[in-house]
């Protein structure tokens, strides 16, 4: 291979940093040594896309070793099976690498013909389901992976990772981002971080999601870094971690950073590690109560900063080198431009005139699995964010809502179309309207208010079944009269 460093799992392992007990080269590979150990899997993979459906952990960079350059479905652990089932379809899956616990999630639908890798035991062996048969494969005991190539080789205009998101229109799509965007941003995340090869970040987010990958997971190991793995968060045992591990990086959305502040007040002890030093927040509006409290615990500052999916995913970010301006998004990436510019694509507007936040730069999407439009759109070599913001006279960018009918939940997106076309879908049911209900925990609730003969613990189970866990409602009220 001329540029190996131009895939992501190769550009990852050169940085030789650690994910909890693992090298990250170790890991890499295992996945490949798995591709060379198991021809009916290549075989079932040729021409289509694979999909990871495993925790934050250090068998993630495993499995997208394996799938050895080829687009990857990342799938949050959190989905429904009929959500899983929309994007294997969509996507085209043909092979699924996961666990034992989180592959009883797969919806047997989806799964005819498509080989389960289990990786519970990797880096040592996985376990091929096939066929109707399971084979075993020994991944070696591998200590390290010889690379050459330069650091700074560019990443291939190929796909590397599929993520669903923006369903504006009712359907989730797949984000196509090619190594070539996930490699660039975190490089921008190493340099706007300052991180080394001496941090130890706290990876507490999921790896299915660009924020937790891309910056708590990809950019410390480029530093040479340590990553510690959580695969489901708890404030205490978070403190406890970076306390006791020495942790310098933690990242997280406001609902993480607000429960962190909580669980600090509430343990009646002060918070004693002198080794954090960069704590950044996005996914949501970080409240200025949470950004000062926290500061005021820690003697840290809380930098936020701001991106999405179709950017792989950071654009705006406090930078360390610069002063921590709170109440702003911060300045642009490394290698990223952002501007402001009218809804309809007229322009760029003046400092202090709000406007729809764009971006160009190597971190931005390849577009949508099988050519949707009805995601965010790209004009004039701009990607259009759906966001409003305004530009300040320190250059800093200030969030002032949204275009797109959207809002977030402990960090994620929810899109009051997509459920309202899977409510409505209910039989029984004529109409439903989704709304989002303001909480300080969470940034929001969802409230949905249905038309039909249904009750609400019809409704609530219909949810269930169908959508992530993040996308239930939380408040619901049925509507029974007959319309006129």
């Amino acid at each position: 291979m001329s540029e190996p460093l131009a895939l992501l799992p190769l550009a990852v392992a050169s940085g030789a940093g650690r994910i909890d007990h693992y090298d990250a080269g170790q890991l890499v590979a295992a996945g490949l040594t798995l591709l060379q150990r198991c021809a009916p899997l290549v075989r079932a993979m040729a021409g289509r896309r694979a999909a990871i459906l495993l925790p934050t952990g250090p068998q993630f960079l495993t499995a997208m070793a394996a799938c050895d350059g080829r687009g990857a479905v990342l799938v949050n652990p959190l989905a429904a099976p009929p959500e899983i089932a929309w994007q294997f379809q969509d996507a085209g899956v043909g092979a699924v690498f996961t666990n034992r616990l989180l592959s009883s999630r797969l919806p047997s639908q989806a799964m005819s013909g498509v080989p389960l890798v289990l990786l519970d035991e990797a880096p040592r062996r996985a376990t091929v389901a096939i066929d109707g048969r399971s084979i075993e494969v020994d991944l070696g005991s591998h200590r390290g992976l010889p690379i050459e190539g330069a650091a700074d080789a560019s990443g291939r205009d190929e796909e590397c990772a599929i993520v669903y998101t923006s369903a504006m229109g009712g359907r989730s799509r797949g984000a196509i981002l090619t190594h070539r965007n996930l490699i660039a941003n975190g490089r921008s995340t190493v340099a706007a971080a300052a991180l080394t090869r001496a941090d130890k970040a706290l990876a507490i987010l999921p790896f299915s999601h660009l924020f937790g990958l891309t910056v708590s997971g990809v950019a410390p190991l480029f530093a040479g870094g340590v990553v510690l793995t959580m695969e489901r968060f708890h404030p205490i045992k978070a403190l406890d971690t970076i306390e006791r591990e020495g942790a310098s990086l933690l990242v997280g959305v406001p609902a993480v950073f607000a429960a962190m502040v909580q669980a600090i007040e509430r343990r009646g002890t002060p918070f004693t590690s002198h080794a954090l030093r960069v704590c950044i927040c996005g996914g949501a509006v970080l409240p200025a109560s949470v950004q000062e409290r926290f500061a005021n615990l820690t003697g840290v500052e809380l930098r936020q900063g701001y991106g999405l999916t179709e950017a792989a995913p950071v654009t705006l970010f406090n930078r360390v080198s610069l002063p921590n301006v709170r109440g702003t998004l911060g300045v642009s990436f490394p290698g990223v431009e952002t501007t402001i510019r009218t809804p309809d694509g007229g322009g760029e507007v003046a400092r202090g005139v709000e406007g729809e936040i764009c971006i160009r730069g190597e971190n931005v999407f390849a577009g949508y699995v099988n050519g949707a439009t009805d995601g965010l759109r790209i004009r004039g070599g701009w990607l259009y964010s759906g966001d409003r913001g305004v530009e300040h006279a320190d250059g800093t960018i200030g969030f002032r809502g949204l275009y797109k009918r959207m809002f977030t939940r402990n960090g994620f997106n929810i899109y009051p179309t997509e459920l309202e076309q899977v409510i409505a879908s209910m039989p029984g049911v004529r109409s439903a309207r989704v709304w989002a209900i303001p909480d300080d925990a969470r940034e929001n609730d969802i409230g949905v208010e249905v038309a039909g003969d249904v009750s609400e613990a019809d409704v609530k189970s219909w949810c269930d079944g169908r959508l992530s866990a993040y996308k239930q409602p939380s408040v619901i009220t049925v509507r029974t009269e007959v319309a006129e």
